[in-house]
């Protein structure tokens, strides 16, 4: 099935949240993203199409998945455990593997939602979202499915639900105008503001991202605009870039920034999804070098909030 303005390809719909917009709010995770930073904690989010997951402890070597994958991607080695070549599971639609796998150590990451199964799963959370609350749209990268996105947020405004995306900035600023239209609040990335170490830390130039931030401040009183700063140990936490990301906001008139403490909560994902992890070994940001990163927005009167402490 291909992904339209009528379905779309979701790999996850979590309710409850309270770090990614005001009051309580269901998240609606989209596959596909043009993106490959290597420390991404959704790394399912990535690829556009639909994935098996694999949880090798929880298998018990019955290899029932072998004799009913039908591309053949599955084998045995040596020692009796399986392995996967996934560029033949990226061809395969019906993903036979996983329904054959009795203990749960197979999974998929997708799943296709119309406009109207999508607005009736979050409906059922409305209760729970109290005063302010509503849906935020993330990914992998909600923009990469924004047919869908446009209508599914109109539709939300015509059920009185608050919206939100959570977005890297990397797609046409023309796909974005359609987006926006029914968009209450925008979390923008900035991973960084040389376009060479973003380029190694992400895959692509950060020009355009750049770019949609400045048309966004232009047209940030139809919705507010907070950017985000994944802070990544090594990449964009020196002084230099953080002193021209603050620069950058002050030149364009925003004055918030939220900085995102890196955390490895993701990583189990990557050996499900038989890749490596560059980042097992990297530790989590302090609270004062977190505090000592706040001063440099700080001291151009850019208010500075971190991980989950916005003011909503």
């Amino acid at each position: 099935m291909k992904t339209n303005e009528n379905v779309a390809l979701i790999f996850d719909i979590q309710g409850f949240s309270v770090h990614d917009g005001p009051g309580r709010r269901t998240l609606i995770f989209f596959k596909g993203c043009p993106l490959h930073c290597t420390w991404c904690s959704n790394p399912e989010g990535e690829c556009p199409n639909r994935e098996v997951m694999f949880r090798e402890e929880s298998c018990q070597q019955c290899y029932n998945c072998v004799e009913q994958c039908p591309e053949k991607a599955i084998t045995v080695l040596a020692d009796g455990k399986i392995a996967f070549d996934r560029t033949y599971c990226q061809q395969c639609e019906s993903l036979a593997c996983v329904e054959y796998c009795y203990d749960s150590a197979l999974g998929i990451a997708g799943k296709y939602y119309t406009q109207e199964a999508l607005i009736q799963k979050i409906e059922r959370d409305r209760r729970f979202w109290g005063s302010g609350g509503g849906i935020t749209l993330g990914g992998g990268e909600m923009m990469s499915q924004y047919k869908f996105a446009a209508r599914f947020l109109e539709l939300c405004h015509h059920h009185y639900i608050h919206t939100a995306i959570e977005t890297s900035g990397y797609a046409s600023w023309s796909h974005y105008q359609e987006v926006l239209k029914h968009t209450d609040w925008v979390f923008v990335d900035i991973k960084h503001m040389d376009d060479t170490r973003h380029r190694e830390g992400t895959g692509v130039s950060n020009k355009l991202i750049l770019e949609n931030i400045r048309n966004m401040a232009q047209h940030c009183d139809a919705f507010r605009l907070i950017p985000r700063i994944p802070v990544i140990p090594g990449f964009n936490d020196d002084a230099h870039n953080l002193r021209e990301t603050a620069s950058f906001l002050k030149q364009e008139g925003l004055r918030e920034v939220n900085l995102l403490p890196f955390h490895r909560l993701g990583s189990s994902k990557y050996s499900q999804l038989s890749r490596q992890y560059e980042f097992a070994e990297t530790a989590s940001l302090t609270q004062d070098q977190l505090s000592a990163m706040k001063d440099h927005f700080e001291r151009l009167n850019i208010h500075c909030y971190i991980g989950s402490d916005t003011p909503f």
